[in-house]
């Protein structure tokens, strides 16, 4: 008598997997306790839940492991609400509560045949297993297809950096706003992983984008970080004035012309353009900067590193505006020492560095210039 009730109900279960009220009753239930599922299309919940349901029983009633054609429902399913914006826990709210339908439903019909409870249990266990997997299949589909959409996502918006800082003709989508003037940010980061570090930093609470374009990290940001919110250590940072979209490719290569020529002086941190300016003019002119060289430091060999330790002392006593002790306390010596080399820098050279008269501003940058490209 149980075989024959056994069979019954194994029969009854394929019925029921195409029976019409337990489908829409299985969907009401799953929509009911996930209103992100709810706000979806009907006959987009019925879609996945017909497949599932079939998918379920056939493996209750066969061997008890879900076939490829349930997994792959699940997989499409959680794919599917992924790229509907259904989070993966919105998801599990919807499934769980058809799965417990399900089995509520089941079990009803098995004591109304009057199933053994030792039947019952082992079908009910069996539905847990069942869903278990398809459980698994569904949220690792719902992540692959986030990570996906969010690379495709990322790939765009860094497309449309790229576009923007080299002038070519772009829509302009979010998270940048055609309104809103930019600072176009530019770094010599390549590491992927410092740059994923400061673009929160550099684009805080979306307010611009970031990403690597010409191999390097660039942004253009609507506010810039305050010195405090980077971290320690960060590269140099190249800042220029906030401009609309259209004015930033040429920016853009101001800042990286900036950024090129303030390098060799050991810069960190988040620098503005404007600071940068001299030593941006003075690098894009070399030939010109040895040529004051070997006018002002006419005398000093660059193969003598005393004459490398006056020319560096110089270079720091302008720096730090022509005052003995910072220059001192900077390239740690005495000052005496830095009075002794700046006169013998004098006397070698027949110049001084002390600047008077109408030109007094020129004659401190061209030694300014000529020693950096005597020291280079």
């Amino acid at each position: 008598m149980d075989d024959e009730r056994a069979t019954d109900f194994l029969e009854l279960l394929r019925e029921r997997a195409r029976d019409p009220e337990l489908l829409e009753t299985t969907i009401r239930a799953a929509r009911s306790r996930s209103p992100l599922v709810a706000a979806l299309p009907e006959e987009e919940t019925r879609r996945h839940t017909r497949a599932l349901l079939e998918g379920a029983i056939d493996a209750l009633t066969g061997d008890g492991e879900p076939g490829e054609r349930a997994l792959t429902a699940a997989g499409r399913l959680g794919s599917d609400r992924a790229r509907q914006g259904v989070p993966v826990a919105a998801l599990l709210d919807g499934f769980q509560a058809g799965r417990f339908h399900l089995v509520q439903a089941l079990i009803d019909e098995g004591l109304r045949l009057g199933v053994p409870a030792e039947l019952l249990l082992r079908s009910v266990t069996r539905i847990d297993a069942i869903t278990t997997a398809l459980v698994h299949r569904m949220v690792h589909a719902h992540r692959v297809t986030e990570l996906e959409m969010a690379r495709t996502t990322r790939e765009g918006r860094v497309q449309m950096l790229r576009q923007l800082l080299h002038g070519e003709p772009v829509a302009v989508s979010a998270p940048l706003d055609p309104s809103v003037p930019y600072h176009c940010v530019v770094s010599d980061i390549s590491d992927p992983a410092v740059a994923q570090r400061l673009e929160p930093v550099l684009c805080g609470a979306g307010n611009g984008l970031s990403g690597l374009v010409d191999g390097r990290l660039a942004a253009l940001t609507a506010r810039l970080p305050a010195a405090s919110d980077l971290p320690a250590g960060t590269p140099l940072l190249v800042a220029a004035p906030p401009v609309r979209l259209p004015d930033v490719a040429d920016l853009y290569d101001l800042a990286r012309r900036a950024l090129r020529a303030a390098l060799p002086h050991g810069s960190d941190g988040l620098r503005p353009l404007a600071e940068l300016a001299l030593v941006t003019a003075t690098a894009s002119e070399p030939s010109l900067g040895r040529l004051l060289a070997g006018e002002l430091l006419a005398g000093l060999a660059p193969d003598d590193a005393f004459h490398r330790e006056l020319a560096e002392t110089a270079l720091a006593y302008l720096d730090h505006g022509g005052r003995v002790d910072p220059t001192a306390a900077a390239i740690h010596v005495h000052p005496n020492t830095v009075k002794y080399r700046l006169r013998r820098l004098q006397e070698i050279t027949g110049r001084s560095l002390a600047a008077e008269g109408p030109h007094a501003v020129s004659s401190t940058a061209h030694w300014w210039w000529a020693l950096h490209a005597w020291l280079r």
